[in-house]
């Protein structure tokens, strides 16, 4: 009981209204009902989705997605939400630990199928703070955080020649706070290409995945019998019912986090048969309806259940889309996957982090609602924490705000977070507050023009300055005309880096050196060209 009434007292103190206090007074009085625990919690999380793909964000996408649009006009949707980064592996550190990314040993680009885990064991992380609150945790989907593969006797470097298929992972999913896992270890572009439950292959490989035929970047490996790209998804989806569906079956009373990440529409980008033709867009577009019908899948799951009243959804993308969606060819059909924001995946303009952000949650969030509140995805942390009325360690979410005040309607007396950080492939940071936005790069920091390496060439300026309010598009560097605000936050971002963290709390170290101009005297490969 003490856990409701932590949430409750804490609902008083953040939602305010007389109407929420009376609607939460008048439950205390049926604490051992469904309705009196906390609520379960699914977070969908696409891969490389853009903000313009989603047709209840872009009016003129040439993409039907009538299941994400079904959870906006149920929920609340967020017009400036951001991913941490704007690559896979950040994103999903900071979602799952509330810690911005550049903090850890990952200063630029990503990890790869056999790397070694990136989230330290000690550290809490989502799942770990549920489980502490009496929830079930599972994931399902691509997981690209890294684990510890077993090698074998003598080796020491993971690699499709070390490795020993048929013994138990470590440091993986199961290890950071989830009762279950289903997936597979990185981008489906990724060797090796097998499927892993909990901590061991479901089968270990014992051919090797050529790629798929016209997609670029689809790197051979060791794959387990029979696997075939364009089967993930829908294999994916089964387990992620099926995961709902053993939860409704085993406690009814224990509420339960799923966190899903799909492995679409990321490269490869194989739509099954029943897809191709569904869009307007191509093979994207049609592997985007493929999407959107695993979130309707995981929806109708839910109702099938008498579920969806006491469960908050989210669905959301890791960053902007790729451009190997086809950028050129979707344009000649007029489909902008980045809507009128400057830039793609990897860059650090706003097309490579600002993402699709839908909450649905009956009875609490507002059906139909929309808020331009600034948010980023490491505020999950915090949030779920609000949820369940527990207080955070320091050495937690140290760059995570509760939302919960947003999703409950309340009436802001400011911004819930103090600025926002974005981080590009090569390691290049930006800080925004409010309207202003600086960038301490001179070009993209990722993959659109001016790559890093031509924005050198062509002098530009070392920091970019957008007001955003009047130029959302980052047309115009209005750096030279605004010192002040240069000064400020770079004051603001140094102060974040040395502090360890972004918001009050006791100073925290972050992993190696780091700083607001990025990683010095390295350069990634990947910075001037995609992979």
């Amino acid at each position: 009981m003490a856990v409701w009434c932590s949430r409750r007292e804490f609902l008083k103190r953040v939602a305010g209204s007389a109407a929420v206090i009376a609607g939460l007074n008048s439950r205390c009085v049926h604490a051992a009902s469904d309705a009196e625990r906390p609520p379960n919690i699914v977070y969908v999380l696409a891969d490389d989705l853009g903000y313009g793909d989603v047709s209840c964000l872009n009016k003129e996408s040439k993409i039907p997605t009538p299941n994400i649009d079904r959870l906006a006009r149920q929920g609340v949707v967020f017009t400036d939400a951001h991913s941490p980064s704007a690559v896979c592996t950040p994103t999903r550190y900071g979602i799952l630990t509330g810690r911005y990314p550049w903090r850890t040993r990952l200063k630029q680009g990503v990890l790869y199928g056999y790397s070694e885990h990136l989230i330290d064991p000690g550290r809490l992380t989502v799942p770990k703070l549920l489980k502490q609150h009496g929830y079930h945790t599972g994931c399902v989907g691509k997981w690209h955080l890294g684990w510890d593969w077993a090698l074998e006797e003598g080796e020491s470097e993971p690699n499709e020649k070390t490795v020993d298929f048929a013994r138990p992972i470590r440091n993986g999913p199961t290890t950071m706070g989830f009762d279950s896992f289903y997936g597979i270890a990185a981008s489906l572009d990724m060797p090796p290409y097998v499927y892993v439950e909990n901590d061991r292959c479901v089968a270990p490989p014992n051919e090797h995945f050529p790629g798929v035929k016209g997609q670029a970047f689809q790197r051979p490996g060791p794959a387990q019998e029979g696997f075939e790209a364009r089967d993930v998804l829908p294999t994916l989806t089964r387990q992620a019912v099926a995961y709902i569906e053993r939860r409704a079956a085993a406690d009814a009373k224990q509420p339960f986090f799923l966190y899903f990440p799909l492995n679409a529409p990321h490269t490869p980008i194989v739509p099954t048969d029943e897809f191709k033709g569904k869009s307007r867009a191509g093979e994207y577009g049609d592997f985007v309806v493929q999407v959107d019908w695993t979130v309707g899948q995981i929806l109708d799951a839910l109702d099938r259940h008498g579920l969806a009243e006491n469960t908050l959804v989210i669905f959301t993308s890791d960053n902007g889309c790729s451009p190997m969606a086809g950028f050129k060819e979707l344009a000649d059909v007029g489909h902008h996957p980045s809507y009128h924001f400057r830039g793609h995946k990897a860059d650090i303009f706003e097309g490579g982090h600002r993402i699709p952000f839908i909450v649905r949650w009956p009875g609490q969030v507002r059906a139909g609602a929309v808020s331009s509140e600034t948010t980023c995805q490491t505020d999950l942390m915090a949030t779920v924490a609000a949820i369940v009325g527990a207080d955070l360690p320091d050495t937690a979410g140290e760059d995570s705000y509760s939302l919960l005040p947003v999703l409950l309607g309340k009436e802001l007396g400011g911004p819930i977070r103090e600025a926002t950080v974005h981080e590009s492939i090569n390691g290049s940071l930006s800080i925004r507050q409010g309207n202003w936005k600086l960038e301490l790069c001179p070009g993209s920091g990722g993959w659109s023009h001016p790559k890093p390496k031509k924005a050198r060439e062509l002098g530009l300026p070392p920091v970019q300055l957008y007001d955003l309010t009047q130029d959302v598009g980052e047309k115009e560097n209005v750096h030279d005309q605004h010192p002040e605000v240069v000064k400020r936050l770079t004051a603001l971002l140094e102060r974040y880096v040395a502090q360890g963290r972004s918001t009050p709390g006791v100073q925290q170290q972050n992993e190696g050196p780091t700083s607001i101009w990025g990683p010095q005297g390295r350069r990634l490969p990947c910075a001037d060209r995609i992979l």
